[in-house]
């Protein structure tokens, strides 16, 4: 209810416990109960000879979660994690972990791909090539007229009330000291809030508003959003397959730079 509350996303299956099946989550929500995993992770490396500083020039670049079914309320999930790839490009070091969450019975809850990038950040030693992810992402000409154009109101204090709400605490979006030390002009808000503010409007449009239907959704962040500002959701094109609908989209920052790119939604029949 909370992670929900801190999109202003108001659907009463996120809120309402009378109902006899219980709530059920914002399909971004296992984020929140992934975040001690992808922190677990993070001291690893430290460990491993990641500095203090390099660790702060972290930014979540990429994001693909496939949701085998939602989590239910009242049920212990535990959640595996490791780094699947490292190899460095061009701003610094890029990593991606996988996050694996299965029910009480050992039932899949879904899985994660999660890229971190270190920018400025060198890799020593021998590199664990990143094996590209399918075609099911896909870029979309400019040229191209969306199919909906949605403004999205991001306020002063989003990134802190986000913080609490789900539970994510990274300073680069709450301390503008630790900002300005990671090479950032500012705080700015979590990739995490950008996507999932843009997977509620893309519900809205395109699926009645039914979270039940979402079975993956991708993106990779591009340009930082600070705050306050609107974002742009730009929905891009959808598909229909004999398993459902893929949704491509995109979401711009207040100076019109891509905040998340290839994003994509597959919602189920």
């Amino acid at each position: 209810m909370a992670y929900a509350a801190a999109l202003n996303d108001s659907l009463q299956c996120y809120f309402d416990t009378r109902r006899a099946e219980g709530i059920h989550p914002h399909p971004l929500f296992p984020v929140c109960f992934e975040w001690p995993a992808v922190t677990a992770l993070f001291r690893e490396l430290r460990d491993s000879g990641l500095t203090l500083a390099e660790a702060q020039r972290g930014v979540h670049a990429s994001h693909d979660l496939t949701i085998h079914r939602a989590p239910r309320p009242g049920e212990t999930l535990t959640t595996s994690a490791s780094i699947i790839g490292l190899e460095y490009r061009k701003p610094g070091a890029y990593s991606v972990s996988r996050l694996d969450t299965v029910g009480s019975n050992h039932e899949p809850i879904c899985t994660t791909l999660y890229g971190t990038l270190y920018r400025g950040v060198q890799v020593n030693g021998t590199a664990s090539p990143i094996s590209p992810s399918d075609n099911a992402t896909r870029r979309t000409s400019a040229a191209t007229p969306p199919r909906r154009e949605i403004s999205i109101a991001v306020p002063a204090g989003a990134a802190h009330v986000y913080t609490e709400c789900a539970r994510i605490w990274n300073p680069i979006h709450t301390d503008a000291l630790v900002a300005e030390n990671a090479g950032l002009p500012e705080i700015i808000l979590h990739g995490t809030a950008t996507l999932a503010l843009s997977v509620s409007r893309v519900l809205n449009c395109e699926a009645n508003d039914d979270p039940r239907r979402v079975a993956r959704i991708a993106a990779r962040f591009g340009a930082m959003v600070p705050m306050p500002s609107n974002l742009t959701l730009r929905i891009l094109a959808r598909e229909e397959a004999s398993d459902g609908a893929r949704i491509y989209f995109e979401s711009l920052n207040s100076e019109g730079a891509p905040a998340i790119r290839d994003g994509l939604v597959i919602l189920r029949a």
